[in-house]
């Protein structure tokens, strides 16, 4: 994989988070590591000198979430079409109760001060700059918490800087 800018990139975020779908991975190797599948998010510039940003949402019955809280960096993996059986798999099954990684059979590489994946053919480093639990009283539609949350389980919202961009080859830059 090789390192790109962020000015480089080319791609619809709709299609990327809604259509591929993505990994969102944290952890190290000596305390461990988990992932889980999105397909919410957002990418975008805020704070500072317009850094480039991700944000991720995690429900907080979701075993990834405490390896979100604990690390300094999450990352975004994108995976190709080939392996959309694992993504679900990876998003309906948790790491409590097993090595799902490696049941998914994904290669696990711990480098930038986080974890991703070797099959990845995008992956997103960042560093957490935010985090806020979703309120109730902030949904200004009143059909999004009844459909959504009714179990009342509100996400956590995770703001992280985009630090680094690998890529496998050259599809989503505009070249």
């Amino acid at each position: 994989m090789k390192g790109v800018s962020y000015k480089e990139l080319r791609f619809n975020p709709f299609n990327l988070l809604g259509g591929e779908w993505m990994l969102a991975s944290a952890g190290n190797e000596q305390e461990g590591c988990n992932t889980m599948t999105i397909s919410w998010g957002h990418f975008g510039c805020l704070w500072g000198n317009n850094d480039p940003t991700a944000v991720i949402y995690v429900r907080p019955t979701r075993h990834t979430k405490k390896f979100v809280d604990r690390e300094e960096r999450f990352t975004l993996s994108v995976m190709d079409k080939s392996f959309k059986r694992q993504m679900a798999y990876l998003g309906s099954v948790s790491g409590r109760d097993e090595d799902k990684i490696a049941k998914a059979g994904l290669t696990k590489v711990f480098a930038d001060g986080s974890v991703y994946f070797a099959e990845a053919k995008m992956v997103i480093v960042c560093k957490k700059m935010y985090a806020a639990e979703l309120k109730e009283s902030g949904f200004m539609s009143r059909e999004t918490v009844g459909e959504s949350y009714p179990e009342k389980d509100f996400h956590t919202m995770y703001v992280g800087k985009i630090e680094k961009i690998l890529v496998r080859d050259d599809e989503y830059l505009g070249r």
